[in-house]
């Protein structure tokens, strides 16, 4: 039998290198961090996971350079902390660089750290959540640590549709380092003290002779409102690291799951008699789409994606009936709804993912076609929105479309028509459904019939055949007819509607023909 006197040293020699780990680089460095707004590696952690349930893994691991002195400097940890741990009781794996150790540099070591956090991640099918706050690859370590970056940008892109992996940036995060958040499906930035970039204000200084700083180059809002990059903004870490944990209440654990229930008491055959006065009777005027989807969804609770970029397409997570949905709705508050570059690609990222993780899509409809301009040609609006068809005609999950106002062109054909395999399709009274506007159409239509008519009789013909073209054409019945429009319905009842047809559709199978993977115009 041992006695406490033998095992004294071995436990006290284990508790001094727990202390030394929690430690990282110091209580100086980790002040240094608050002064600038930010919380540590480990408090992160503690903010993020379910209280006590963050389990640890190679705490001890050190770094192996041994150039330019690092040998007398090997830090436990090396500057990540990786573990795993629960999220509203279900299981995550999680990695935090800590910027207080080499400035959270990726070396050899702590690369393999994260990459044995994502292979796990990938055989128990868990998200994966990356707290990034990085000063690069670490120099000293040269190729070793590229060749980290590149093995775990690998395994982002073997875990893509097969995980849900988020990416918050709570610090910088430059170079290299950014192709990781890239690949993942959700990144979040924090206010003032996060910014992504590939090459720097000093770089571009020096060769394009650019003046720029760091937020504005790469900052928050430039991402979350210019390039698209981001998907989410928070005040703070406390904000950003609670976003994740609502983002996640709307995902499954993995691709072969269902997105988890929660109860409501939001009645499934609730009615909503606003919505029949919802939109103008001028069909120029705007309307928040907005409006609808709070409207329709469980609580009236919306969870926005990508709220601050192509504002003319709103998407992200609703419940309905307790289910899970995701929602892609024009919006005719913002370019009359019209669909451009940025809002394809927008809108056909958020299509692909809800696909790949069974969230069902409800689209809601009010579209008046592909933004017009040479800007937009030559930018390859063709290219860009065939990608948003594409991500709806491949899609298998249930498909509902609600159009509540114009449907017109190949817009129509884009968002989720019945020709694309959409399961439910329904309009309102209120619908248009024609290959163009009765403005447009006229124009081209009666062209030369208005030209000989007299002048001043001219724009009252006009006025009279657009209404003639509106009553024959522009309206949802002559779709119904051909059954490429299921039902016609009060707004009202959309939401007992929508639930109803989701209920008939929870055992869904659908499937693609057999191929390696289809070749979506990127």
């Amino acid at each position: 039998m041992t006695t406490n006197k033998e095992t004294a040293g071995p436990l006290d020699e284990l508790r001094r290198r727990d202390a030394l780990a929690e430690e990282g680089g110091g209580a100086e460095r980790r002040e240094r961090q608050h002064r600038e707004g930010k919380l540590s590696a480990r408090e992160r952690i503690a903010l993020l996971l379910d209280e006590g349930t963050f389990e640890e893994l190679d705490k001890f691991v050190t770094h192996r350079c041994a150039d330019f002195g690092m040998l007398e400097n090997r830090p436990l940890g090396d500057g990540f902390v990786t573990g795993y741990g629960r999220i509203d009781g279900r299981l995550v794996y999680v990695f935090a660089q800590d910027f207080t150790v080499f400035g959270g540099s990726l070396s050899e070591a702590n690369a393999q750290k994260i990459c044995k956090i994502m292979d796990l991640a990938m055989r128990n099918g868990a998200p994966v959540i990356g707290l990034n706050d990085s000063g690069g690859a670490r120099i000293q370590e040269g190729v070793m640590s590229l060749a980290g970056y590149a093995e775990i940008f690998l395994r982002n892109t073997l875990a893509s549709g097969v995980i849900p992996q988020i990416s918050a940036i709570m610090g910088p995060c430059a170079g290299g380092a950014v192709y990781s958040p890239a690949i993942t499906d959700f990144i979040l930035m924090t206010a003032k003290t996060s910014y992504m970039f590939v090459t720097g204000p000093d770089v571009i200084r020096t060769v394009t002779h650019e003046e720029v700083t760091k937020e504005e180059l790469g900052g928050a809002m430039t991402h979350n409102a210019t390039s698209g990059v981001a998907h989410f903004v928070a005040r703070d870490d406390a904000e950003c690291l609670a976003l994740i944990r609502e983002l996640l209440s709307f995902l499954p654990s993995n691709n072969l799951e269902d997105p988890p229930r929660r109860p409501t008491n939001d009645p499934p055959d609730r009615t909503e008699p606003a919505l029949n006065r919802l939109i103008p009777n001028d069909p120029m005027m705007p309307y928040d789409i907005k409006d609808v989807i709070h409207a329709i969804v469980d609580d009236h609770y919306f969870f926005e994606v990508h709220e601050h970029f192509a504002r003319n397409l709103v998407v992200g997570f609703a419940r309905l009936d307790g289910r899970p949905v995701g929602i892609v709705a024009n919006q005719p508050a913002v370019l009359a709804g019209c669909l451009d570059i940025n809002a394809s690609v927008k809108g056909a990222r958020f299509v692909r993912f809800c696909d790949a993780f069974n969230i069902p899509l409800v689209t809601l409809e009010d579209v008046p076609g592909f933004l017009p301009g040479t800007q937009q040609e030559f930018g390859g609006i063709i290219k860009h929105g065939a990608k948003l068809l594409y991500a709806f005609a491949e899609a298998t999950v249930p498909k509902l479309t609600v159009i509540t106002r114009k449907a017109y062109g190949g817009a129509y054909c884009v968002m989720a028509s019945k020709h694309i395999r959409t399961d439910v399709n329904y309009a309102w009274p209120t619908a248009e459904i024609a290959v163009m506007g009765p403005e447009g159409a006229v124009n081209i239509v009666y062209r030369r019939e208005l030209e000989r008519a007299p002048e001043p009789d001219r724009e009252a013909l006009r006025q009279q055949k657009i209404a003639e073209f509106r009553q024959r054409f522009a309206n949802p019945y002559v779709a119904a007819e051909r059954g490429y429009i299921d039902a016609v319905i009060e707004p009202a009842i959309t939401r007992p509607k929508l639930i109803t047809a989701l209920r008939a559709l929870e055992n869904k199978r659908d499937t693609n023909p057999r191929k390696k993977h289809g070749n979506i115009p990127l």
